[in-house]
């Protein structure tokens, strides 16, 4: 398997951010990770990226530890919530930047480049400097850095950050076409979730540092009825991500503002 955990858990003093969580993720798989804040998506996400270990248990990330450095960097594609680029950097030398760092040959990054950015739809913007580019494109650019190696695992933490309606669909059939034309496994940690259950042919839904739930998105829909209760095959039309999410966290239906009559 591209990924794999294994009875893991790590401690931060007296919190148990993380309590014999075991997952693992195949080839040309997606897999949606989703929580409440605390439920220590965070924490899995610096383990798969190598920026700590685990107290107990294991993780394999493209068949190497973390932790490994260069093997790592090259198997593995990183999207942080985050991106920060120098602003007087056009977007093509800041991807010359990461190919180097991330071990693309000299001999093959000037093509690697340029076929990465016309792949996330910046070739005519390849030579601009970023501090030009919308929201909608530094998030692109971002997405190329972790693409630029080819990596065999793609880890998106919060990929629709910071995106209007219409740069949410435009990542969203980004990604889409991505997995299906290749054999990469992604995971896509989200709060949106309607992100998640478009994207994703997996979920894991973490609560206190345990998964909770964990299936498809249609053997989780159909788990669940959009009362909390257990739905039958014929019921799980209407049930949405959302439903799931909240019977396996125990929370409560969000409050209608409608102003429907009793």
């Amino acid at each position: 398997m591209p990924l794999e955990i294994d009875d893991v858990t790590v401690r931060y003093g007296d919190v148990t951010a993380l309590n014999g969580v075991s997952l693992s993720v195949a080839d040309g798989e997606t897999l949606g990770l989703v929580g409440t804040n605390g439920a220590g998506k965070t924490t899995l996400f610096r383990l798969l990226v190598g920026h700590e270990s685990p107290d107990a248990g294991s993780v394999q990330v493209a068949g190497h530890d973390p932790t490994a450095g260069p093997a790592v960097r090259e198997a593995v594609g990183y999207l942080p919530e985050a991106s920060g680029f120098r602003a007087a950097l056009t977007g093509r030398e800041v991807l010359r930047f990461h190919a180097r760092l991330r071990g693309v040959p000299e001999s093959a990054r000037r093509e690697r480049v340029a076929r990465t950015l016309a792949t996330v739809g910046l070739a005519d913007a390849a030579d601009r400097p970023v501090g030009d580019y919308s929201n909608g494109m530094a998030r692109r650019l971002g997405l190329a850095t972790a693409l630029v190696a080819d990596p065999d695992v793609l880890l998106l933490d919060e990929p629709t950050a910071g995106l209007d309606p219409n740069g949410v669909t435009a990542f969203d059939r980004l990604v889409g076409a991505l997995a299906e034309r290749t054999d990469t496994t992604v995971v896509v940690c989200s709060h949106v979730l309607s992100v998640v259950e478009r994207l994703c042919d997996r979920v894991a839904v973490l609560e206190d540092g345990v998964v909770r739930e964990r299936g498809s998105v249609a053997d989780l829909r159909r788990s669940v009825g959009s009362d909390g209760a257990p739905a039958a095959d014929d019921t799980s039309a209407g049930t949405t991500l959302d439903d799931v999410f909240r019977d396996a966290v125990h929370a409560e239906p969000p409050v209608s503002l409608g102003g429907e009559s009793a």
